[in-house]
């Protein structure tokens, strides 16, 4: 189900030129259609948790399915821009639900040794929809239309949605408190003003007064959401759970970690289409041997998570990122598309080692009652770091490309961007091996740890 809405975000951009000659608008006048989507889906987030927690997740996740598919026909069939701006926007909405209620149902469902096993499927369908994206997007668009990439979603969604109905088993946690409206209206005006300012940042400017303003909005907006919701008894972004520091340190392992490991799929069609000159489906093509990478290492990932634990896989992944990273950015325009393959692979080899580990452990010491909130914080913290990764390699090749060549950067700034990203991937990577997984590796094998949620977790295993 998360497999068309990950697809969904990234889909977009393909179809921008021709949706601008369809509606007779420039490229450009389209922001609002890509930017609207994660500045809507951050502001739906903060409320998943509470509604997994009062209609139950599998309810909660059909509904959100329900809108994504229904605003994608609409948004297929939108007659102007408007329209297409305001289905997107309920896009972005029901995929801010979906992704911490596919979560929390799976996690739920599953104990610690099953949720590795689980996992090392799960990732496939992650780690194929961004790779899979442009080359099916450029399909759609040459072949039939731009309406296509948003159509495409219903023959994928409505059987999605069918099976959902008859085989998922509904979980719902504690009886929730009285709704947070304070902290949803905070919270959702903090994350959606960050994403605007991270997504616009690149675009229109650090020093634009839109994006200073948003990103200033957002931090005070931010800074008096965390005071209330500390604050608040029942508070709808449950912040206490970062005091158990695996929940807390594997958290910012994704919060940075994403920068480099995103950020080198976002630079790699840059660099081959406007640093090497080739064509979007030779970009596609060429890019897209990193998911195979992914898919072998995680299978060995998950076995070895149950003998060694996190901390030596993920440090481990993100040495090897910041190692292929280097050799990205000795890359110049004569390098073959099939010596950049062989790169691709080799970083989808180390980013395997990264992102299942990340995701299991950081949910190890989290009590059975806390999941659909620890879900939502998880999810929170993914989307941030899926924002600075492009703004974070544009900001890059903005600072290394000459003034007069600002159309077109030189393939020493995108050398540069590389060496930047493997700068984070080092010191990410450096943090990662100083990670306590202690109630990671207990969890994984069954036994039990001193964590002081453990306990609470055991008797609520019991009782389920």
């Amino acid at each position: 189900m998360t497999f068309i809405a990950i697809v969904d975000g990234a889909i977009t951009t393909v179809a921008l030129p021709s949706i601008a000659r369809q509606f007779h608008l420039t490229t450009a006048a389209l922001d609002g259609v890509v930017v609207v989507y994660p500045v809507c889906l951050a502001m739906a987030i903060p409320a998943s948790a509470w509604l997994v927690e009062r209609f139950g997740a599998k309810r909660v996740l059909l509904a959100a399915l329900a809108g994504f598919l229904g605003s994608s026909a609409l948004c297929g069939a939108a007659a102007d821009l408007g329209q297409l701006v305001a289905f997107r926007a309920v896009q972005g909405l029901s995929a801010g639900l979906l992704f911490p209620a596919s979560a929390a149902l799976l996690f739920s469902t599953f104990n610690s040794s099953d949720q590795v096993r689980i996992s090392r499927h799960m990732i496939i369908p992650q780690q194929m929809a961004p790779a899979a994206a442009p080359i099916l997007g450029g399909l759609l668009v040459d072949h039939l239309s731009w309406r296509w990439v948003f159509y495409v979603n219903l023959p994928v969604g409505i059987p999605a949605m069918l099976f959902g109905l008859l085989f998922l088993t509904e979980h719902r946690g504690r009886r929730p408190g009285r709704f947070d409206l304070p902290g949803l209206l905070l919270s959702a005006a903090a994350l959606a003003s960050v994403m605007f300012g991270i997504s616009e940042g690149p675009n229109r400017g650090w020093s634009s007064t839109a994006v200073i303003v948003a990103l200033s909005l957002g931090i005070l907006l931010l800074a008096a959401a965390v005071i209330v919701e500390l604050r608040t008894t029942e508070p709808l972004l449950k912040l206490r759970l970062f005091t158990d520091r695996l929940f807390r340190d594997t958290n910012l392992i994704n919060l940075v970690g994403l920068i480099p490991i995103l950020g080198a799929m976002y630079l790699g069609p840059l660099f081959l289409q406007q640093g090497q000159g080739r064509t979007a489906l030779e970009s596609g093509t060429t890019t897209f041997p990193e998911a195979f990478g992914v898919l072998l290492t995680v299978q060995l990932a998950g076995v070895l998570y149950v003998r060694i634990g996190p901390r030596v896989i993920i440090g481990c992944g993100m040495a090897g990122v910041c190692a292929v990273l280097l050799l990205f950015a000795t890359s110049d325009a004569h390098t073959s598309l099939w010596t950049f393959r062989g790169y691709m692979f080799l970083l989808g080899i180390a980013m395997g080692g990264v992102f299942m580990p990340t995701m299991v452990a950081s949910l190890a010491g989290i009590a059975r009652r806390d999941l659909a909130q620890a879900s939502t914080l998880n999810t929170v913290v993914r989307q941030t770091g899926g924002a600075l990764a492009p703004a974070a390699v544009t900001t890059a090749l903005v600072l290394n490309t000459p003034v007069a060549a600002s159309a077109d950067p030189p393939v020493a700034a995108y050398q540069h961007a590389y060496l930047v990203l493997a700068g984070i991937a080092a010191a990410t990577a450096v943090f990662a091996f100083t990670l306590r997984d202690g109630p990671a590796r207990a969890a994984a094998r069954g036994t039990t740890t001193t964590s002081a949620s453990t306990p609470d977790r055991r008797r609520e295993d019991a009782h389920h």
